[in-house]
């Protein structure tokens, strides 16, 4: 897929100004909730290698088929709530609104997503979906 003109993460900036630099060099997010913004981003563009790279081992799925019948067209993100993830943190969540449609049929994910920081390094462990 073609890399966007402006980030999916709904920062408003220029995709390789945003979570472009994440996927495509070795920047790091800095705080869950930049890991999650470029997750979210990831799906979007179909970049399997970036998600798998910044999921936790501990739960990471051996592979992901970002490309199957029937997957999501994500169309937007709402940041809903963030807890910890800051300098000194180990640990942080960030709930959010994730907006897709499957066959033209609109639907919405809400997640509470816990992350762990290892070695400097932000990493996706599990979510706890919102109904």
């Amino acid at each position: 897929m073609q890399a966007p003109e402006t980030c999916p993460c709904g920062s408003d900036q220029a995709y390789m100004q945003c979570c472009g630099l994440v996927h495509k060099t070795d920047v790091v997010a800095d705080t869950p909730e930049a890991l999650m913004r470029s997750r979210y981003t990831a799906y979007v563009v179909n970049d399997e290698a970036y998600l798998l790279r910044t999921w936790h081992p501990s739960t990471r799925p051996a592979v992901l088929d970002l490309h199957a019948e029937g997957s999501p067209q994500w169309i937007g993100l709402k940041i809903v709530s963030k807890v910890a993830g800051g300098v000194g943190d180990e640990t942080g969540t960030v709930e959010f609104v994730a907006r897709y449609k499957i066959n033209g049929k609109a639907h919405r994910l809400q997640e509470k997503s816990r992350f762990v920081r290892e070695n400097g390094e932000w990493f996706y462990v599990d979510g706890e979906i919102k109904t």
